[in-house]
């Protein structure tokens, strides 16, 4: 243990100490989430783990603050196909939630989520509904309906009624998933634009690129927006408006990643379909997307 001159200094080493706790609880967090959304199960299991002891250190045993560590431990679980596993985990998360007075809905939501796809994993789809629909209800009264962090949950709702082939169900809700990133990552797009012309008029020098999101949120949106894309060239021959649009979504999340070659392959990909099949209008709002991706790719900063 560290000698202390005063209570004061004991205090702030204290702060210190939790301050750093926290952190490595994030980062580990962050970590396992990211690789789990990459389909890295294997290796989202070590950072779980420690996220979740740093979370015991910290929080004690029968915390609330467990919940997050305990779901993505199932999650892997379901991903590596140990079933019983991921409902272990999944129990002592519901066991802590019920035992909690001092829940947030954005952990109702997570867990919801997580019995979601555990339902789906068991073939059991009525109750993947029915947990998935409560995901949706208490991320919206955490984040607001048209949230990224709602996405997912619709995104996982859409996979049942593909699953079930209730296609006409399942490409409603990827299609509001495709339009909820689509309006956030649009927005960072024009945000960043605006910046830059200003930037480059008062200082000479450009504004660096960025989603907004943590690293796990954009493999989430890699993720999401991939699968979606992949539907919408299955079975959207005569709405090729949808599969532009997702292509487009794409661009804009590689560009703003700084992934300039993914983020010129998707763009000139819905170039060349909105040449083929949409409007001119259409046509010129994705030419200088992938102009200016061109550019950046060309002459990066």
């Amino acid at each position: 243990m560290p000698f202390y001159n005063s209570e004061e200094e004991r205090q702030h080493g204290l702060q210190q100490l939790q301050q750093r706790q926290k952190h490595l609880i994030e980062f580990c967090y962050t970590v396992a989430q990211k690789y789990i959304f990459e389909g890295k199960y294997e290796e989202a299991v070590p950072a779980a783990l420690h996220s979740l002891r740093f979370r015991m250190n910290m929080h004690g045993l029968s915390s609330v603050e467990l919940v997050p560590a305990y779901l993505l431990l199932s999650e892997a679980s379901l991903g590596l196909g140990r079933i019983i596993q991921a409902e272990e985990y999944l129990s002592q998360a519901q066991w802590t939630v019920l035992k909690s007075t001092d829940c947030s809905h954005a952990t109702h939501s997570l867990l919801h989520r997580n019995l979601g796809l555990l339902y789906m994993a068991k073939e059991n789809y009525e109750e993947a509904r029915y947990h998935l629909a409560n995901d949706i209800y208490f991320a919206s009264s955490a984040f607001g309906t048209e949230d990224v962090r709602t996405s997912g949950g619709y995104f996982q709702l859409a996979n049942v009624f593909q699953t079930l082939n209730k296609l006409d169900v399942a490409d409603t809700l990827y299609t509001k998933v495709a339009d909820i990133w689509h309006k956030y990552l649009n927005n960072h797009y024009q945000t960043l634009l605006q910046s830059r012309l200003q930037q480059i008029d008062l200082l000479g020098k450009q504004v660096e690129n960025d989603t907004g999101l943590d690293e796990a949120q954009e493999a989430e949106a890699i993720q999401i927006l991939t699968s979606i894309l992949n539907f919408q060239e299955v079975t959207s021959n005569k709405a090729p408006g949808k599969t532009v649009f997702v292509l487009k979504t794409l661009a804009m999340l590689h560009f703003l990643m700084m992934n300039y070659s993914k983020a010129e392959e998707y763009a000139l990909k819905a170039f060349n379909l909105a040449r083929e099949q949409l409007s001119v209008q259409e046509q010129d709002d994705i030419e200088e997307l992938l102009n200016l991706v061109s550019a950046e790719e060309s002459h990066p900063p």
